[in-house]
């Protein structure tokens, strides 16, 4: 039972660093769109709003990087705690479930504010 629950936070762990991977490389992308759109002289409302975004790609970049460590270190922590002590821990449990929680509002995060540079770029266009 312990071993099933292992590798199968295990698998979670990976696709959540996998997705983690491909938000960092979009992010990316999307701070190299938004300095391309940006052709002609923005007003100052839209350079504002420029700064804001790419102070918010930012961010979100340390986010992705901070909660990719965390689960990292957390599927470290379910392998050596299996071979220290059989007893798969309810703190293993509830600290698999507060990685998710992050991770999920880590997404809705990153999906707003896709919709947000999106939005920006239609506009200045």
């Amino acid at each position: 039972m312990v071993e099933t629950e292992i590798s199968q936070f295990t698998r979670e762990c990976n696709d959540w660093k996998e997705t983690l991977r491909s938000h960092r490389d979009e992010l990316h992308q999307m701070q190299t769109t938004l300095q391309q759109a940006v052709n002609h002289p923005l007003s100052k409302e839209e350079q504002t709003e420029l700064e804001h975004l790419q102070n918010q790609l930012h961010i979100q970049l340390i986010n992705i990087h901070d909660l990719k460590q965390a689960v990292k270190l957390h599927d470290r922590k379910l392998h050596s705690d299996v071979s220290d002590n059989p007893a798969f821990s309810d703190n293993v449990y509830a600290y698999h479930e507060n990685l998710n929680e992050d991770y999920q509002s880590l997404e809705n995060t990153i999906n707003e504010l896709r919709e947000q540079v999106d939005n920006f770029i239609h506009q200045i266009q």
